[in-house]
């Protein structure tokens, strides 16, 4: 598989190009890391596999996503998001990202 680097980063608030809603970024994988029948089911578009896929907090939600790098562009709207586990998985909120949360000790 290539290698790719991400374009976005974990506390980075995104917007799904394909279904028009915004989230923020809490984890990054190189390339897709499901199983493919979850690829076969859920990945309608058939994005690439060898290149960075996102764990997205969806705002207004209380559930994640799992979108290829394809299907993301940066949010216009830079307003903190609303989900549950926003504080739980996320750093303090400012200037329209989130800092990455502290590694354990």
């Amino acid at each position: 598989m290539t290698s790719h680097n991400a374009k976005y980063s974990i506390g980075q608030i995104v917007d799904h190009q394909l279904f028009g809603y915004r989230g923020v970024v809490f984890d990054v994988d190189p390339c897709f890391s499901a199983s493919d029948e979850w690829y076969e089911t859920m990945a309608r578009s058939r994005p690439p596999k060898d290149a960075p896929w996102y764990h997205v907090l969806v705002d207004n939600a209380s559930h994640t996503t799992y979108v290829a790098e394809r299907n993301l562009g940066p949010s216009a709207v830079l307003d903190p998001v609303r989900h549950p586990l926003v504080d739980e998985l996320l750093g303090a909120y400012a200037n329209g990202n989130y800092a990455r949360p502290s590694s354990p000790n």
